[in-house]
């Protein structure tokens, strides 16, 4: 069983509440779409403060100049992006020509910077001040000749101290 999106008419499973090309809901309110190169944090995003953004944040399983005094939890964040139809146009003739595409360039950049900023929010909500063991899985989420973006972050928050010298 499936349901129409009553704004942009697309057909919908049914165990989703939300339409995944325009993101109404089944009543059909739309819901804000969220374009990442247009967006300044400190001002959308007023609780991504200070303290959020100064939470560290490596891939290693260490971090060097720093001793872990305790390891908090696992703390993920996922964030999908719309990849935009002109956008997945001029990608697909950059694949055809050959070159590197900004525009698609610029979605994963915009995509990884909020993602991490959503990790470290997880992180400083549970009184940790750095991040460690971070990992980056990207997937495209596609049908009826739409594209998303998705992105998922994990790591392990930690309480850290700087290393006496």
């Amino acid at each position: 069983m499936s349901w129409t999106c009553k704004n942009c008419k697309e057909e919908i499973e049914e165990q989703f509440d939300s339409c995944w090309s325009c993101g109404a809901s089944r009543e059909g309110v739309s819901k804000t779409v969220f374009e990442p190169e247009h967006v300044n944090f400190t001002e959308v995003e007023p609780e991504f403060s200070e303290a959020v953004r100064s939470i560290l944040i490596t891939t290693a399983p260490t971090l060097a100049g720093y001793r872990i005094c305790k390891t908090i939890d696992i703390v993920s964040a996922e964030c999908v992006f719309g990849m935009n139809l002109f956008r997945d146009l001029f990608v697909f003739v950059r694949d055809i020509l050959g070159g590197r595409s900004k525009a698609a360039q610029k979605i994963f950049r915009d995509a990884r910077k909020t993602c991490l900023l959503e990790l470290r929010r997880e992180a400083e909500a549970l009184g940790a001040n750095a991040v460690i063991a971070v990992d980056l899985d990207y997937n495209e989420i596609s049908g009826s000749g739409k594209s998303m973006l998705f992105l998922a972050a994990s790591g392990t928050a930690v309480i850290v101290e700087p290393l006496e010298l």
